[in-house]
C-alpha cells in the first residue's frame, strides 16, 4: 500500500528564502499587471462616464482606503489563524475576476464598486503576504527582500499599463480592462505553485514561536504593539496625506489635454518603472541606515505637484517618474520597517494597523486634493508642501530610537 500523503502544511519548504522572495515576485508581477494596467486608465474611464476630479479622488482614494483599513481585520485574522496562505489566494481572486468585469461597466456607480472590489482584494491578501515575506527577510535582510518583491512586482506594473495603452489605442478602454483577464490566469497558476513549493514561510524565522525549531503558538490576546511602531505610523501618515493618486493626477491629464488618451497608461508605465528602481535603492539604503534612509521619500513627494500638475509634456513625463520614485518607496521600504519594529508573531496585526493607518490619510488628503485641484494648482502644491514638512518634523525625533532598533535586529 502506497504511504499516506501528509498535509500540505506539514511538508518542508523546497524552496530557499530567496528563492521564496523571488517566486512571489513573479506572482506580484503577474497580478501587477492586471491591476496596475487597470489603475493606468482609471481615472480617464471614470471621467468618460461623468466624474469631476473630486469624485475619482474620492472613489480612488475611498478604494485604497478599503484596501488598506480593512486589514486592521485581515492582519490580525492572519496572525490568530495562521491561514496565511489561503487569506493570499482568496486576495488575489477578488482582484483577479474584479478587473476584467470594468470592460462590462456601463455607469459610473458600477465602476466604482470594481474599482473598489479590486482594492477589497488586495486588503485581504497583503497582511499575510507581507508576514510570509517577512519571515524569509528575517534571513536575506528585511529590506533586500521587501525591496527585490517590490522591484518585481514593479516590473509587471511596468508592463501592464502598456499592454493597456496598446489596446486602448486598438479598441478603448473596455478592450484595455478586457485583455487583463489573460495575465490573471496566470497569476493564480503561479500563486498555488509557490504555495505548494513553500507551505510553512515561517520555517524561515528562527525567532518565530513556529519557526525551523517549532515550538507553541504565542499567546492569544490582545496585542500591544511597540510605543515607535505607532510613531513611525504617524510620520506615514503625514507623508501619505500629501500625496495624490495618479488616479487624480490622470483626470488632470485627460481633462486639461496634456497627453492623449493612449499615452497616459505609458506615463504610467514610466512611473512604475522609476519605482521599481526606487525600491531596490531605497532597501539597500535602508539595510544600511535604518529609518533615516526613507528621509529621502519626502523631497520626491513634495516636488510631485510642481511637475505632475504642470501642461508642459516635458514636466509631465519627469512628474511620472518622480511619483514613481516615491510610491516604490512607499510600498516596499516603509512596509520593511514594520518588520523591524514589531515581533515576528504579531506582523500580520502590525501589518494590518500600520496600512489602515496610511490607508486613512491617503483617503483623506486624494480627497483633499482632488477638491483642491478643482480651485486651483497652486493651492494642491501649499498643502503637499506642509504635509510633507509635518512629515519631515514627525521623523525628526524618531531617527535616534529607530536607528537603535535597526542596529538591533541587524544584530
Amino acid at each position: 500500500m502506497a504511504p499516506r500523503e501528509r498535509p500540505l502544511t506539514e511538508r518542508s519548504n523546497r524552496v530557499g528564502p530567496l528563492g521564496f522572495v523571488l517566486a512571489f515576485g513573479l506572482v506580484s508581477m503577474l497580478a501587477d499587471v492586471v491591476y496596475e494596467g487597470a489603475r493606468s486608465i482609471t481615472g480617464p474611464f471614470l471621467a468618460t462616464l461623468g466624474a469631476s476630479g473630486a469624485l475619482v479622488g474620492f472613489v480612488t482614494g475611498f478604494g485604497e482606503a478599503v484596501s488598506l483599513v480593512l486589514r486592521l481585520g485581515t492582519g490580525p485574522l492572519a496572525d490568530r489563524t495562521r491561514r496565511y496562505w489561503p487569506l493570499t489566494i482568496a486576495g488575489y481572486l477578488v482582484t483577479i475576476v474584479a478587473v476584467p468585469l470594468m470592460a462590462l461597466a456601463q455607469t459610473l456607480w458600477q465602476a466604482s464598486l470594481l474599482v473598489v472590489a479590486e482594492r477589497f482584494g488586495k486588503a485581504v491578501r497583503t497582511p499575510a503576504r507581507d508576514t510570509m515575506l517577512s519571515h524569509a527577510g528575517t534571513v536575506v535582510g528585511q529590506g533586500k527582500a521587501f525591496a527585490v518583491h517590490e522591484a518585481l512586482d514593479q516590473s509587471g506594473a511596468f508592463v501592464g499599463p502598456l499592454l493597456v495603452a496598446l489596446m486602448v489605442a486598438v479598441s478603448g478602454f473596455q478592450a484595455g480592462f478586457a485583455i487583463l483577464a489573460i495575465p490573471g490566469v496566470l497569476a493564480v497558476i503561479a500563486v498555488l505553485w509557490v504555495r505548494r513549493a513553500v507551505p510553512s514561510p515561517e520555517r524561515y524565522d528562527r525567532d518565530h514561536p513556529q519557526g525551523a525549531a517549532g515550538g507553541p503558538k504565542p499567546t492569544e490576546g490582545a496585542v500591544r504593539l511597540p510605543r515607535t511602531f505607532w510613531w513611525y505610523s504617524t510620520f506615514t501618515a503625514a507623508s501619505m496625506l500629501g500625496f495624490a493618486t495618479f488616479a487624480v493626477i490622470s483626470y488632470h491629464l485627460e481633462v486639461r489635454s496634456v497627453l492623449p488618451g493612449p499615452l497616459i497608461p505609458v506615463a504610467y508605465a514610466v512611473a512604475m518603472g522609476a519605482a521599481a528602481l526606487a525600491a531596490l535603492g531605497s532597501g539597500a539604503l535602508y539595510d544600511r541606515l535604518g529609518l533615516g534612509g526613507l528621509l529621502i521619500a519626502l523631497p520626491l513627494a513634495a516636488a510631485v505637484p510642481f511637475l505632475s500638475f504642470s501642461t508642459e509634456v516635458a514636466l509631465v513625463w519627469v512628474g511620472a517618474a518622480v511619483w514613481g520614485a516615491a510610491m516604490g518607496m512607499h510600498e516596499s521600504t516603509l512596509r520593511a520597517a514594520v518588520a523591524d519594529l514589531v515581533p515576528s508573531a504579531h506582523r500580520g496585526t502590525a501589518y494590518g494597523t500600520f496600512t489602515a493607518i496610511y490607508g486613512l490619510a491617503w483617503l483623506a488628503g486624494s480627497t483633499i486634493i482632488g477638491a483642491l485641484y478643482e480651485v486651483s494648482i497652486p493651492a494642491v502644491v501649499v498643502f503637499t508642501l506642509a504635509t510633507q514638512a509635518l512629515a519631515l518634523a514627525l521623523m525628526i525625533p524618531l531617527l535616534r530610537e529607530g536607528r537603535r532598533g535597526h542596529s538591533r535586529s541587524a544584530g
